[in-house]
């Protein structure tokens, strides 16, 4: 794969609401440096995403130096969130793990309560090294990872973007597209692939960090969300069913865990390690 680099690195501090693209980024063994330490929870302690409160695209989280993020939405005063004291922990419900993490100040709560019309809480993943494994199925002994869906990092490629959109411009709801990448919400795109190639990745290496690519990431309804308008339409899910389904799942970039620590820069090049036959999703 000549010539292929790092396009660009997007970090989340929040899940599910909008984030930065540094530079460069450290990546711990659980994910980018800051990625997905915060999360809100119902009442019940349940996790909220943008799939029941698609405006929380329109919220904005920027890291702190300490640790800490800077939230600011349309029409809302920003607001500084430290990170919490040591205290006892709660037990935050995402998707099927039981998480346990530190509440935020109750001013925390209140701005994003305020904000979706909703009672919500805001946690933080106080020990991302011991708090959350990653799926045994995937994992080796010992691997964690942050507030993130399943897996520390997801990679997209410009490629598979560009292909993907060809194909929604032949399909019914062609005036959809063309989508940014921003309705994937990667960590790390790549450019200079083929287009699907990342279906046969078993291993790479980007700059100086080598990944282990788990599995293919399947898609849900947060990627019908326009992330500039909170907006909701049909694609990418209409094309991704008609194309690139895996079973049930419909699939659209990889999973990633690091083997090792070090820094990403945007720019860096990108090796391919080792291969996997690929399957066949087209």
């Amino acid at each position: 794969m000549p010539n292929s680099l790092l396009h660009a690195v997007h970090v989340y501090p929040v899940k599910s609401v909008a984030g930065c693209a540094p530079d460069e980024v450290k990546v711990e063994p659980w994910g980018p440096a800051g990625d997905r330490r915060w999360m809100l929870v119902d009442p019940a302690g349940k996790v909220v995403t943008q799939r029941p409160q698609p405006h929380l695209a329109l919220v904005r989280a920027e890291p702190l130096p300490d640790g800490g993020i800077r939230l600011s939405a349309p029409g809302r005063e920003a607001l500084s969130v430290a990170v919490p004291e040591p205290a006892a922990t709660m037990v935050a419900h995402l998707w099927k793990d039981e998480v346990e993490a530190v509440e935020a100040d109750a001013g925390a709560h209140a701005w994003f309560s305020d904000y979706l019309g909703t009672e919500v809480r805001l946690v933080h993943l106080d020990d991302p090294a011991r708090r959350r494994p990653v799926d045994p199925d995937y994992a080796e002994p010992g691997e964690t990872v942050s507030f993130a869906d399943g897996f520390p990092l997801l990679v997209t490629t410009l490629a598979s973007l560009d292909a993907l959109n060809s194909l929604i411009a032949q399909g019914d709801h062609s005036d959809e597209g063309p989508l940014p990448m921003s309705r994937f919400r990667p960590n790390v795109v790549l450019d200079g692939t083929a287009p699907w190639a990342e279906d046969g990745w078993k291993r790479i290496a980007i700059g100086e960090v080598a990944f282990r690519v788990a599995k293919p990431c399947g898609r849900c309804v947060v990627t019908t969300t326009d992330q500039r308008t909170a907006e909701r339409g049909k694609e990418p899910l209409r094309t991704l069913a008609r194309h690139r389904r895996s079973g049930d799942r419909l699939i659209f970039g990889q999973n990633l865990v690091p083997e090792n620590t070090g820094t990403l820069r945007v720019g860096d090049p990108v090796r391919i390690l080792e291969q996997n036959p690929v399957q066949d999703l087209r």
